[in-house]
């Protein structure tokens, strides 16, 4: 009786200890990066020239269910004179057996742009005073079927928000295989493939829908696939990303050859 009451106290004290650690935690981390070239579904938003992106995620919640609300930001080049993209995140990813989830909205904005007059006022240039901020909602399923091997689908939707955006569906499919480590090196393969649809023609041409229409018409088209491939090198906090970009759209319809293959170098550190 003494050995089984010993017995059960351990077995009470480690499943006491297992609930304290999986109670209901703040968090935060932050990641800085820095490219050669920002890239959003296979189209270059700096116009193939480097971005300086830093990102900072807030967490709470368990390794069930975790809230999560993050910012990010980067340097961007587009036709409209946009010089800075903030995001804002929002949302939970909960686990449901072998699926681990992410439910969330995204807003992305030009903080910095004029929207509402022409320039003069010391913001940035948008000769149309046009409203560039859109919203994104995103469901996300990720599983591992073996070891190492991450699987993830994901589907974005955006609704009717004037000149932003019309509606908008994406559909992605990702695949990510960690190697073994190599020297200090943590290797991991990956790669993706998407579509995004847009119920309006030309969408993915800012430019071309302005009212004064004028300017080249780049990335006419209002649907297109993209895909991606390459490695991640991790050692502790830092990483070096090596990544082939490539889009369906063809030449005719990317007169400034945003669309257009490439590989993009990135070199980031993880904090804290």
């Amino acid at each position: 009786m003494g050995a089984a009451g010993v017995a059960a106290a351990a077995s009470l004290a480690m499943s006491s200890a297992a609930l304290a650690d999986d109670a209901p935690k703040f968090g935060y981390s932050i990641t800085i990066t820095a490219t050669s070239d920002y890239i959003f579904r296979g189209i270059s938003l700096t116009d193939s020239s480097p971005a300086f992106q830093p990102f900072i995620e807030f967490t709470y919640g368990t390794s069930a269910l975790t809230w999560y609300l993050d910012f990010w930001g980067s340097n961007v080049n587009d036709q409209l004179g946009d010089p800075l993209e903030v995001d804002v995140y929002a949302g939970v990813r909960p686990v449901t057996g072998p699926v681990s989830w992410d439910i969330g909205v995204l807003w992305y904005t030009n903080p910095t742009t004029n929207h509402h007059s022409p320039a003069g006022d010391g913001l940035a240039s948008n000769p149309f005073g046009l409203n560039t901020n859109y919203v994104e909602f995103k469901v996300a399923a990720s599983v591992t079927p073996v070891t190492n091997l991450t699987l993830t689908a994901i589907g974005y939707a955006t609704p009717d928000v004037g000149f932003a955006s019309p509606v908008t569906e994406t559909g992605e499919f990702d695949a990510a295989y960690v190697l073994p480590q190599m020297g200090i090196f943590v290797p991991t393969l990956s790669g993706a493939v998407g579509i995004t649809n847009a119920e309006r023609a030309s969408t993915f041409d800012a430019f071309c829908d302005a009212p004064t229409n004028v300017g080249p018409c780049n990335i006419g088209t209002d649907n297109y696939w993209y895909w991606n491939a390459g490695v991640k090198l991790a050692a502790d906090k830092f990483f070096i990303d090596l990544r082939y970009w490539d889009t369906s759209i063809s030449h005719t319809d990317d007169a400034l050859s945003d669309a257009s293959a490439r590989f993009v170098g990135s070199f980031g550190v993880n904090l804290p």
